[in-house]
């Protein structure tokens, strides 16, 4: 009997994991005795497959960054296209981050969730969270520090920005140098190689490891918290949509003429992994497969556009981040003027660009733009319950910017 592609292998997986963790769920809020020992085992078996699942992704992350990034920047000196590529790569991420951006605020703008609602509601969550004081000064520096360290430490410790740095500087090196460094760019696309192989081994697991990582998410949701936030949750959600659905896909038709069911197709197994893993790092094997053996982008562009993508470029982050401070703003009962609303658009942004690829690390840059119009830090912890949930869209969607980014790369530098 022929089994599914892997492509349908991961649906399935993913709305197994779903129906299961809902029944999960169910247990958990009816609290029956007799069925304790089931959503225990059960839950404790989806936590190791699912962990297994994403270590064995980050064990490979470093390796991958690394050797994509220097092999990709090196190759494109053979086709003259290096400056092309990065100021194409710059011009996407830039424009698609203040697209999200405004879309938004737009619609926080417009709908005004956290309107009537009251503070005083959330003390209970605010009194047991101690929020991290980061002026936007501070944020810069801090942000600069950690580009240029010792490239050793920062494999050794997976500091995936600091590689990305070293390796855009060591790629730059071997196009300055020539032939006379043939023999270590070779060693590099074979380590490359090799790494892709561990990716596809890897990826044999992904089925059971996406179904044990929504698992656990839809069975230990607080549903309670999602009805006393609906409105912002349905502001997020429906934006992040809009942005998937209708504007990334408007982007890669007018640019490339391909269809969104086309892209779809071919990169849907970057974008399962994400919604389940809620990590654009650790989906960045997925992604880089995807975007170089169904999406068909060169090795070179994907190996520079993709890693890069992955730590800068973040559409659904900056959107979220954004939408939040207007929603925190209602929340306390201030109404931001035109100035303090690009404060926010361009603390949004760096905010992403500064955020971590890994789960709910946006919550960590948020403090920055709520405090860069005196909105109350402390704030945050409203939005701690729900913000699990909303990663695996906003991640979702900075998997798709990247891959839509590439193949939007590709079309202008071969124009």
């Amino acid at each position: 009997m022929k089994l599914p592609s892997l492509n349908n292998q991961i649906l399935l997986g993913a709305l197994l994991g779903v129906a299961i963790g809902f029944y999960f769920h169910t247990l958990n809020v009816s609290n029956l005795g007799e069925h304790n020992q089931l959503l225990q085992g059960g839950l404790y078996s989806a936590s190791i497959v699912g962990t297994l699942f994403i270590d064995l992704l980050k064990m490979i992350l470093i390796p991958l960054v690394f050797c994509s990034i220097t092999v990709g920047i090196a190759n494109l000196r053979q086709h003259q296209q290096m400056h092309r590529v990065w100021v194409a790569t710059l011009i996407f991420f830039v424009s698609s981050m203040a697209i999200a951006i405004v879309l938004g605020m737009s619609a926080s703008l417009y709908f005004k969730p956290g309107a009537g609602l009251s503070l005083p509601m959330f003390d209970h969550a605010m009194q047991n969270f101690q929020a991290k004081q980061l002026p936007m000064p501070e944020f810069f520096a801090q942000f600069l520090h950690g580009l240029f360290v010792n490239p050793f430490a920062a494999l050794a410790q997976g500091d995936v920005l600091a590689v990305v740095m070293f390796a855009l500087i060591l790629g730059v090196a071997l196009v300055m140098g020539g032939d006379r460094y043939k023999h270590i760019l070779a060693l590099l696309q074979e380590a490359l190689d090799v790494t892709m192989l561990i990716v596809g081994g890897v990826m044999r697991l992904a089925p059971l490891g996406i179904m044990a990582l929504l698992i656990k998410l839809v069975a230990v949701q607080n549903m309670a918290i999602l009805n006393t936030l609906a409105k912002f949750v349905a502001v997020i959600v429906g934006t992040l949509l809009v942005h998937g659905i209708l504007i990334l896909p408007l982007i890669l038709y007018l640019f490339t003429g391909r269809t969104p069911l086309w892209f779809w197709r071919g990169a849907r197994e970057a974008l399962v992994t994400a919604f389940a893993t809620s990590s654009s790092s650790a989906t960045l094997p997925v992604t880089l497969r995807c975007t170089t053996q169904h999406l068909h982008v060169k090795p070179e562009i994907a190996g520079f556009v993709i890693p890069l993508g992955a730590t800068v470029n973040m559409d659904g982050t900056a959107l979220y981040e954004a939408a939040a401070a207007l929603f925190i703003a209602n929340l306390a009962g201030i109404e931001l003027n035109f100035t303090q609303q690009l404060i926010v658009f361009f603390t949004a942004m760096m905010g992403a660009i500064g955020a971590p690829g890994i789960p709910s690390a946006g919550m960590v840059t948020m403090v920055m733009v709520l405090q860069s119009v005196g909105l109350p830090a402390e704030a945050i912890a409203i939005l701690l319950p729900i913000d699990r949930l909303l990663d695996t869209l906003r991640t979702t969607v900075n998997v798709q910017g990247d891959m839509v980014g590439s193949l939007v790369v590709q079309k202008i530098v071969n124009r």
